[in-house]
This record gives C-alpha cells, sequence and structure tokens, in this order.
C-alpha cells in the first residue's frame, strides 16, 4: 500500500474540451473550463494552477505553472454517455456500453404519469423537458395551492420531481420519488435517475429550489472498486450524492452536502480524521446551478470558492496521501441549451510525498519532463490506481489501466 488514504474529489461537469466523439452526441466545440475562463474577468485559482490544472490546455487569463507539484492527464470517456452515472461508473470500472433512455423530446409516457398519479395520489403537470427553476417559477404557485407534483426532464436519463417543502412537506415529496423509481425500473420506462427537488416560496420570483435534494439512482449492474474496497475492510467514505448514485452499496459512511463548499468543508474535516480506504467526493454545484443554467461566470466563480477550500485542504494531508482531482462529463455554460456535454476530463494527481522540482530527473518518463502523463482512453484509471494503491483485485468485467508505477 503506497498511499493510505484516496481523496477522489469530482468537480461535477468540469470537462476539458470536446472528446473525439463529441459531433456523435451534438457537442463539437464545446470546452467547459476553456470558455469559462474565457469568460471570467480574472480567474484566480493558484492553488489548482500549483498542481498543474493550466497545464492541461491554454487557458485566457490563466498561467500554466512552470514546476507543478502534481501530475496532470486527460481522460476519454469509454462509455455510451455524457451523465453522471456513467461517469462516475466508469471511475470505478464498469463500462456502460447503451446509453440510458431519454424522454426529451416527448416527456414520459402518459400511461406512466397516470401511474403515478394513482399510486401517490397527486396530479401531475409538467411533463416535458424544461429547467428546473423556469418549469418552478410557471408552475410553482399553482402546484403550491393544488399539492401537484411538478413532473419535468432534460436531455439527461432523468426524472425530476418538484414540490414545495412548505405545502407538501420534504418527507411526502420522497415518498412519491420511491413510487416513481419503483414505476421506472420497467424496461419500457427506465430512467438512470429520479432526482427530488424540493423547493419554498409560494409566489413567483420567491422559489427557491433547497439543499434537499435527493437522487434515485439505478443500482449499478455489476461489482464496482466500492464493493472490492467494502469487501477487504476498507473505509469507502462517500461526500454528496457519491452515495445516491451507487444506490448506498458498499458505502461505509454517508455525508449529506448542503453545497459545494460544504462538502469540501467536509472534505476537510475527513482529512484530520484517521482511516484507511477511499473518500469519495461529489461537488454538484458546478453543473446544477451554474452549467445547466448556463452561467458560466458563477461557474468560474464556484471554481474559486473550490480552489480557496482546496488550499486549506493540501496542507492537511501526509505523505502517505493522495488527492485526484477529476469530472463525471461536461456542462459548457456557454453551449447550446441546458444539457451535458461530450467532453473529455481532467485527472490531477498530487501527494505531499511526491518530489517537487525534480522534472528533469524524477519525472523524466512523463511525455512533457513537467509532469503530463498520456492521455487515458477510459476514466476507469482512477479506480485500476486506487485499486493497485490498495492491493485489491479489480472484477474481471471492469475497465482501466492503472497508473500508479508513474506517480513517484
Amino acid at each position: 500500500m503506497k498511499f493510505k488514504r484516496v481523496f477522489l474529489i469530482v468537480l461535477d461537469s468540469l470537462g476539458i474540451g470536446a472528446a473525439k466523439d463529441a459531433a456523435t452526441f451534438d457537442d463539437a466545440g464545446s470546452d467547459t473550463f476553456g470558455h469559462i475562463a474565457e469568460k471570467m474577468e480574472t480567474f484566480n485559482i493558484p492553488h489548482l494552477v500549483d498542481l498543474g490544472m493550466a497545464n492541461l490546455k491554454e487557458l485566457d487569463r490563466v498561467k500554466p505553472a512552470a514546476d507543478p507539484k502534481g501530475y496532470y492527464l486527460k481522460l476519454e470517456e469509454a462509455s455510451n454517455g455524457k451523465d453522471t452515472m456513467t461517469g462516475h461508473w466508469e471511475m470505478m470500472g464498469l463500462f456502460t456500453p447503451k446509453p440510458f433512455q431519454v424522454f426529451t423530446d416527448t416527456g414520459f409516457p402518459q400511461e406512466l404519469i397516470d401511474e403515478l398519479e394513482k399510486r401517490t395520489g397527486h396530479e401531475c403537470v409538467g411533463n416535458i423537458a424544461s429547467s428546473g427553476t423556469k418549469i418552478i417559477e410557471e408552475m410553482g404557485e399553482e402546484a403550491c395551492k393544488k399539492q401537484q407534483l411538478i413532473v419535468y426532464t432534460s436531455a439527461d436519463s432523468v426524472l425530476q420531481i418538484a414540490a414545495s417543502e412548505d405545502t407538501m412537506g420534504v418527507e411526502e415529496l420522497y415518498r412519491c420519488c420511491e413510487i416513481a423509481r419503483e414505476l421506472t425500473m420497467r424496461e419500457e420506462w427506465l430512467v438512470g435517475r429520479v432526482i427530488a427537488r424540493p423547493f419554498t416560496g409560494l409566489h413567483p420570483g420567491e422559489f427557491e429550489r433547497t439543499s434537499n435534494r435527493h437522487d434515485y439512482a439505478v443500482a449499478p449492474p455489476q461489482d464496482t472498486l466500492l464493493d472490492v474496497l467494502a469487501q477487504h475492510g476498507l473505509a469507502t467514505i462517500s461526500i454528496g450524492k457519491i452515495a445516491d448514485i451507487f444506490c448506498h452499496r458498499s458505502i461505509s459512511e454517508e455525508n449529506h452536502s448542503d453545497s459545494s463548499v460544504h462538502g469540501m468543508e467536509q472534505t476537510i474535516e475527513h482529512a484530520s480524521q484517521d482511516f484507511t480506504g477511499l473518500c469519495f467526493v461529489n461537488l454538484v454545484d458546478f453543473d446544477a446551478k451554474w452549467g445547466h443554467r448556463r452561467n458560466p461566470v458563477g461557474y468560474g466563480e464556484e471554481i474559486e470558492r473550490f480552489d480557496e477550500k482546496l488550499g486549506k485542504l493540501l496542507p492537511l494531508l501526509c505523505d502517505d496521501d493522495l488527492v485526484m482531482l477529476t469530472a463525471d462529463h461536461g456542462n459548457d455554460p456557454t453551449y447550446k441549451g441546458t444539457d451535458h456535454t461530450r467532453e473529455d476530463v481532467p485527472l490531477v494527481i498530487y501527494s505531499p510525498s511526491f518530489d517537487e522540482g525534480c522534472a528533469a530527473d524524477g519525472r523524466a518518463h512523463t511525455l512533457d519532463g513537467k509532469g503530463l502523463l498520456a492521455t487515458q482512453s477510459s476514466f476507469g484509471a482512477i479506480g485500476a490506481t486506487i485499486a493497485e494503491n490498495f492491493g485489491v483485485r479489480m472484477p474481471q468485467h471492469c475497465i482501466g489501466e492503472s497508473i500508479l508505477h508513474l506517480l513517484k
């Protein structure tokens, strides 16, 4: 075991440029990180720069590090998709050949809506592809008065249900979403996630979505790295929506986050605790608050807030700690529509034990002598590297090649 603790932090949707097959997904020219940098008047991310994030690509207003302290590389997604589940599952070794079903153009079948109304006892309104904030603004007042469920989807494989915390209550919304999850397990209605979207406020202009979002995902169809780590008695700590993504399977500790800043505060807290294993973190605000809402400046400012917290995490790390920063897909806030974008993602790797200032010698194996590793053809490189570090064997069906031997 080279590293006792691994902190895998997912900056949800922070893609770094269109994937080779982006045109197949109608995403040619997308570049989440690059286009955010273009829109920022100033972009203050010194700790990310110090680790090598800005060495991956040219960025407006951000200079690359002359001597980055971390290793950095691009990951290509092998699975057929650009959503949360396929991205996270692939990190843990699973290849998803068939994309999850979407109902963007048609809405959900009337038979499904009828059954949902019958089982929940609530009228369903909406049933269109929409931004959550927009549809709540349009339908929220009536929904509050009549205890209605606002049902909507996106270009992702999701069935989202919004309802008022003030008039319906969170527990009742969760009950309805559990029924929706049961119904959408049928093959003809199967979606990747059902998402509860509670909000407060009674009138337009007052509505605000709360942190009590809850995701009901399809369980991974096969074992992942998390299952293997748990079987060997290693910690599998979830921060943010990781537990939801993996249906709470093989998770030793769950931590709900109110925001991405809160998620980093929880990560910092765990850096002060003793454990052996993986702390798996998802920071969803990049995607949910800024990517889907097509707000590049808001997204950039969220990255700056993350960088500030990263600066508090790094001094707490020991020589046998490893930090891996990555993303699960893109969501270019300057791109058309409100959907995710098919992009490569970064992988920035750091440990205090890495040699500093020895680019010519200690990192002679890298492509440019300054920490850049070869692009990997699967997010599974993450899981394979973690597995090798802990001396456990990935299931035979898992994909990805370990790069542990390159980290010195």
